[in-house]
């Protein structure tokens, strides 16, 4: 019996690959066009490209005469199955459909390996086991990389909607407003710390209201989350009023046993603007003949 080396078996399934480049490629795409028919995200000129980019890849991959997908002769095929999964997770393809594109090549690959190999049922074996491998390797990659590049995505637009979500708004100068909707947990007053402390520094204002009307419940938490950004924007140079305290919240943070005594609270903007406008020496006087 012949034993054949993985050596040789790479370098054997490089020379297929040349010598029937054209047909896997055809096969391929057209392999690749029935499985995810998304011509709504990306050109078929495109795929046609990667494809052929691909498969010279992956030709002098092979030459190198190695089968191990992690080292340093398949670094260019990482990088580009990396690149591809990267796009298209952005493009909005499902992670089976990011992974099809290596998939999608084993049917023309393996029948060009029948074909090359119809008399030698165990070379047949062989390559075909080999080239599942290689593969299979290939293709789990790309979704490793897909599902990074998701989480990268996901927490990039999570970090968006709490800036989008916690504006600091100049009511008049040297007073700011921040209206704070939904739950306050550690990420988002971080956030909101940063946003306040760089709309006080870039207006020079001295008064910060905190509005807290869109704040479903308040605990323990949350209070600790509101005192420390109190906290940083006096040592700023800003006095913090806290607006919106509805009877419930009273009630809680009493309960709680919360200490707010030297935090003003007022239970309307409107009241802690008033009280802001007379911090910095403004007042208003209703005209007589309205």
């Amino acid at each position: 019996m012949n034993t054949v080396s993985i050596d040789e078996r790479t370098q054997g399934l490089a020379a297929l690959v040349a010598r029937h480049e054209k047909e896997i490629l055809t096969a391929w795409i057209d392999e690749m066009t029935a499985a995810t028919r998304r011509s709504d995200l990306i050109k078929e000129s495109e795929v046609r490209v990667q494809c052929a980019e691909f498969l010279q890849l992956l030709k002098d991959a092979l030459a190198s005469g190695s089968s191990d997908f992690q080292s340093s002769s398949w670094g260019k095929v990482r990088e580009m199955l990396g690149n591809i999964s990267a796009s298209r997770a952005q493009q909005g393809f499902s992670p089976s459909e990011t992974a099809t594109f290596v998939f999608s090549v084993k049917r023309p690959l393996f029948n060009q390996l029948r074909l090359a190999y119809k008399s030698d049922a165990e070379a047949l074996a062989a390559e075909t086991w080999a080239s599942t491998e290689l593969l299979d390797a290939m293709g789990l990659y790309t979704t490793e990389i897909y599902q990074k590049s998701r989480e990268q995505i996901i927490n990039r637009q999570q970090e968006e909607l709490l800036e989008l979500s916690t504006p600091v708004v100049k009511l008049w100068d040297g007073i700011l407003a921040l209206p704070i909707i939904g739950t306050l947990d550690s990420a988002r007053t971080q956030v909101v710390m940063e946003s306040l402390l760089q709309a006080i520094v870039q207006s020079n204002s001295r008064v910060a209201i905190i509005d807290i009307t869109g704040v479903p419940t308040v605990d323990t938490v949350v209070a600790q989350h509101l005192l420390k950004t109190i906290t940083a924007a006096r040592l700023m140079g800003a006095d913090c009023i806290i607006s919106g305290v509805r009877p419930q919240i009273a009630q809680t943070i009493v309960h709680l046993g919360i200490n707010l005594l030297d935090v003003t609270t007022k239970a309307t903007l409107a009241a802690a603007f008033k009280t802001a406008l007379d911090r910095i020496g403004l007042s208003f006087v209703r005209d007589a003949k309205s």
